[in-house]
């Protein structure tokens, strides 16, 4: 830990935009046939790098640009994620038995990272949930856990009495974090810092409140973009509703906005959109269907494919009910999980 305490972020400038890294740990109590009692994923501006199953039991490229990376850094990171794997395990039972929860299909999450702004400053997070449900978060600054259900006061008393937990995870968040993510930039740079303009199209829609027109961005990278609705001259700041930019699973993003407006005034309003890959403000305004055939039609192959990935996620979700068995599995008593747990979680320290 002290060895993490001491790292400093190498004196080079930061590639421009917000950047981030991120780790996604994910146990299962019931597995089931086609999924992993452990899966822990590494990513770089929401871009899986890393990866480890505990089916194939190491660690394993996901992004190309790791490939020049040694041998000797896979092996560091399959013991690493072994060890997460037990800690993590031991955690999912004690707090199943702090919920009473001796059988079926539970979950345990542990998501952190560092995220670097345009300006230079940084920010970092740290957070464990059950069962998809916030659990415990780490307040970086006082060193304190929070926790964010009766029961977690249960797991936040217990990790105050080893304080090395704390400490270690903001040694690593403040230190080794930035350091890496640093090294994962330059080391995809032509990836990571690439910038591809977004593809904008407007789409209409009519509801029982009226019509919407709502701005579509698709496409783009990086994520940064800003998208608003004017109308003459004025921009509809409280009139615009916004939704998150999320992945597109290609190494893109999407995002859109959208406004009511009154029938038969769709040309008055349009979208103006910024983004690194722009050299300008990009306006585009409503096109009536005469003139918008083949904006329709990608529009459609786009919403075709959102429906496809949203039915997977569905389906996944209910295999992971249908492998809810009932045999019974013995509670670990409270507090019992964490005395092993504690032998695991100081190889981390």
């Amino acid at each position: 830990m002290a060895e993490l305490a001491s790292l400093k972020l190498e004196n080079k400038p930061w590639p421009g935009g917000t950047h981030s890294l991120h780790y996604h740990y994910l146990a299962l109590s019931e597995p089931g046939p086609s999924l992993p009692e452990f899966l822990a994923v590494g990513y770089v501006d929401d871009q899986p790098f890393i990866r480890y199953d505990s089916r194939t039991g190491r660690a394993e490229l996901r992004a190309a640009w790791m490939a020049p990376v040694d041998t000797q850094y896979w092996e560091t990171e399959t013991q690493k994620q072994k060890a997460w794997e037990k800690v993590q395990q031991v955690e999912m039972w004690t707090v199943m038995g702090y919920h009473n929860q001796s059988s079926g299909t539970h979950t345990a999450q542990r998501m952190f990272g560092c995220e670097v702004q345009e300006d230079g400053s940084s920010s970092s997070f740290w957070q464990f949930g059950f069962d998809g449900q916030d659990h415990l978060s780490l307040d970086v600054e006082t060193l304190s856990w929070v926790s964010a259900e009766p029961v977690a006061v249960r797991t936040k008393r217990w990790w105050e009495t080893e304080r090395c937990y704390a400490e270690y995870d903001k040694a690593y968040l403040e230190g080794l974090c930035l350091t890496s993510l640093h090294r994962y930039l330059e080391l995809g740079s032509q990836s990571l810092t690439r910038k591809e303009p977004p593809m904008v199209h407007i789409t209409k829609h009519m509801t029982q409140d009226g019509t919407t027109l709502r701005c579509w961005a698709l496409g783009f990278y990086p994520q940064d973009i800003s998208l608003n609705w004017w109308l003459d001259g004025e921009e509809l700041t409280l009139e615009t509703e916004h939704v998150e930019t999320r992945p597109s699973g290609d190494g893109t993003y999407q995002t859109w906005v959208a406004v009511q407006v009154p029938a038969g005034k769709e040309a008055w309003y349009s979208c103006h959109v910024r983004h690194p890959g722009l050299n300008h403000t990009l306006t585009v305004a409503w096109e009536s269907p005469s003139n918008s055939g083949l904006i329709a039609m990608a529009i459609s192959t786009v919403l075709i494919t959102i429906m496809l990935i949203a039915v997977t996620v569905i389906w996944s979700k209910r295999c992971l009910q249908a492998w809810n068995k009932k045999s019974y599995v013995q509670t670990p008593a409270p507090g019992a999980g964490f005395q092993k747990e504690e032998q695991y979680y100081k190889q981390l320290c």
